[in-house]
């Protein structure tokens, strides 16, 4: 593992497409196949594209720090400037919410020319609140879990390119590895699906295990994604949106925005699996 986090230092995106057979993703496009995922939702940034979502509290949304920050920038980006749309599908959402505050993990910070470490995927997580509670009758909330290993099956729900209108399912991925909290995985992410939830089976309701922060490759070139420990992280912020915050530190710069079929393929180096245009 100790070489797969050499190979993070600079996170590659895969280039986007429309789901595939064998792709191992399934399209969530009918009302049934959303039943119980309606807590995944898309957060929309003014215009300028989107990440994944989820819920873990009626009005709190859990996402990827660098989802919610400036390319190039110092700060994260205005609570006004996002809307979280969840459950949604083809145009419409279950429900929809604008964002009223914004809270990232302590130590996320900038990295040069927009790559990522080991270290900040850890601080990869920013927790959102919501101007109204969601019921929970309509997008009941996902729980965080910390109990699982290498080999434990997992699954991820999100939206990406080539898929930003429908909610797409992977039901089952594994965890490659996992050290010093980071997590290595087998799942089909792209650009758009930071912030997506990674879940494993918990009785009759899974439990969110990690988030989505990048792609990369481990020491034998294959594409992974990364995601970081959660509860201790999640902890702090549910504490912080409580009280009050700490100053703000600078940001991470994550993955450069792109446009749909705007040409740049997997070469272009980035630091998460970010926004993009829908």
């Amino acid at each position: 593992m100790r070489k797969a986090l050499a190979l993070l230092a600079v996170l590659l995106p895969l280039a986007g497409a429309p789901l595939l057979a064998g792709s191992g993703l399934v399209a969530l496009d009918r009302s049934g196949e959303m039943m119980g995922w309606e807590a995944v939702g898309r957060l929309d940034m003014a215009q300028k594209g989107f990440c994944t979502g989820v819920l873990i509290a009626s009005d709190l949304v859990l996402t990827a720090a660098h989802c919610v920050t400036e390319v190039g920038g110092d700060a994260p980006v205005a609570a006004s400037q996002l809307r979280f749309r969840a459950g949604y599908r083809n145009g419409k959402s279950v429900a929809e919410r604008d964002v009223a505050r914004v809270v990232i993990a302590e130590g996320y910070v900038q990295q040069p020319g927009g790559s990522i470490t080991g270290d900040m995927v850890r601080r990869d997580v920013a927790l959102l609140r919501l101007s109204a509670r969601i019921s929970t009758s309509i997008a009941a909330p996902f729980r965080v879990m910390e109990k699982a290993g290498p080999g434990d099956r997992v699954s991820v729900t999100s939206y990406g390119r080539g898929r930003e209108e429908v909610l797409s399912r992977q039901r089952e991925c594994q965890i490659t590895n996992r050290t010093s909290g980071l997590f290595m995985f087998d799942c089909e992410v792209t650009f758009g699906s930071s912030g997506a939830p990674v879940f494993v089976a918990y009785g009759n309701r899974a439990r969110i295990l990690s988030l989505v922060s990048g792609i990369g490759t481990n020491s034998k070139g294959e594409s992974r994604a990364f995601g970081m420990e959660l509860p201790k992280t999640v902890e702090r912020l549910q504490a912080r949106m409580r009280v009050g915050d700490s100053p703000v530190v600078a940001p991470s710069q994550g993955a450069k925005r792109i446009k749909v079929n705007s040409g740049r393929g997997a070469g272009s180096a980035a630091g998460g699996a970010k926004f993009i245009r829908p």
